[in-house]
C-alpha cells in the first residue's frame, strides 16, 4: 500500500512538473504572438568579432501570429535607392547592392522549449526556402531577442543576435 501511495506521488509529482514548464512555454509562446520593432542587429564570429552588418541602426520588423504565421524584414540603415524606380531595369550593381542590405522571409513557426523554429516558405534568398531555421528566444519584458545557431555569413561562421521592442 505504501509503495503505491509513493509510486502514486511520484507520478503526480511528475506529471505537475510538466504542466508548469508546458504553462510555462505556452505563456512565452503566447507572449511572442505580436508585431516587434527591431532595436539592434549584430553578429559575433567564431572568433568572437562583433560585426553590425546592417549598420548601428538598422530598421526592421517581426510579426508572429496566432495561427502559426511569422515574417521578417531587416533593411540596413544606409540603403541607397536604385538610380531609376525599376528593379529588373536598375544596373546590376545597384541591384546586388540592394539584395545584400536586406533580409526578408516568412512562413509557419513553432515553438520547442526556449526555441523558436521558423519553417521558411518565402524568402529573399532562394536558398533558404523549404529550410527551417532555429533561433533560442528570450524574453524580458517588452524586449524580445532571438540568436542564430551558428551560420555562415560574409565568409565566417557567425551567430546574429536581434532584439525588438513590442
Amino acid at each position: 500500500m505504501k509503495k503505491r501511495i509513493l509510486a502514486a506521488t511520484w507520478i503526480l509529482s511528475v506529471a505537475f512538473a510538466i504542466l508548469a514548464l508546458s504553462s510555462s512555454a505556452l505563456a512565452r509562446q503566447k507572449r511572442c504572438r505580436r508585431h516587434w520593432k527591431l532595436l539592434s542587429f549584430t553578429s559575433t564570429t567564431d572568433k568572437g568579432e562583433v560585426k553590425s552588418l546592417m549598420g548601428q541602426k538598422p530598421i526592421g520588423f517581426i510579426t508572429y501570429t496566432p495561427d502559426g504565421r511569422m515574417s521578417v524584414v531587416i533593411t540596413a540603415e544606409t540603403r541607397k535607392p536604385l538610380s531609376v524606380n525599376d528593379r529588373i531595369a536598375a544596373p546590376a550593381d545597384e541591384r546586388a547592392e540592394a539584395f545584400s542590405t536586406v533580409i526578408a522571409y516568412a512562413g509557419r513557426y513553432t515553438f520547442t522549449g526556449d526555441k523558436i523554429v521558423h519553417h521558411v516558405e518565402a524568402s529573399w534568398m532562394p536558398n533558404q526556402v523549404g529550410t527551417d531555421m532555429v533561433r533560442s528566444v528570450k524574453l524580458e519584458g517588452d524586449r524580445l531577442t532571438l540568436r542564430t545557431t551558428p551560420i555562415l555569413q560574409g565568409g565566417a561562421q557567425t551567430t546574429t543576435t536581434s532584439s525588438g521592442s513590442a
